[in-house]
């Protein structure tokens, strides 16, 4: 669906949010997205358990073996590196509508998946999408108008791939 540049690969580090080493529950919304195994899991050991999980069982490109229990209802789907596939962007839609906690298990990388999450979040700023900065952190998303409008504009700017599921 979505095919990121080689030209747009360095603004994508630069973050979306607030970069912090930790973070407390009172700082998030109602609502929890993470994204990556190194964040859910550090989510899930400081007892905050996220409502949806974008997983692929990999950190820093290295396996993950380990169990992440971090939802009642898990959807799998394909998603190779550098894409945005139809499969996860339905998956994050989807999850965003349930009740239950969601773990989204991707097959593939879940690199991208912080741009769905924020641009399909439900208005309101109720949500807060969390993901992994290599070496440097996790980055805080509240997600308003301001970011969805930011992240709206990069996905202008991507390749569009209507083979891609």
């Amino acid at each position: 669906m979505y095919l990121l540049k080689e030209s747009q690969k360095e603004k994508l580090r630069i973050p979306l949010g607030k970069v912090v080493k930790n973070v407390g529950r009172e700082e998030l919304g109602k609502k929890i997205v993470s994204i990556g195994d190194a964040v859910t899991i550090w989510l899930l050991k400081h007892k905050i358990k996220p409502d949806i999980s974008i997983i692929d069982y990999k950190i820093e490109r290295k396996t993950y073996e380990g169990k992440i229990d971090s939802g009642e209802k898990v959807i799998k789907v394909k998603n190779p590196a550098g894409r945005i596939s139809r499969q996860l962007w339905n998956a994050i839609s989807n999850a965003y509508k349930e009740k239950d906690k969601i773990r989204i298990e991707v097959d593939g990388e879940e690199d991208l998946a912080a741009l769905p999450a924020i641009y399909l979040a439900p208005p309101g700023g109720s949500t807060t999408v969390i993901y992994g900065l290599p070496s440097r952190g996790m980055v805080i998303v509240r997600v308003g108008e301001k970011e969805r409008k930011k992240v709206e504009e990069f996905l202008k700017k991507m390749e569009r791939d209507e083979n891609g599921d």
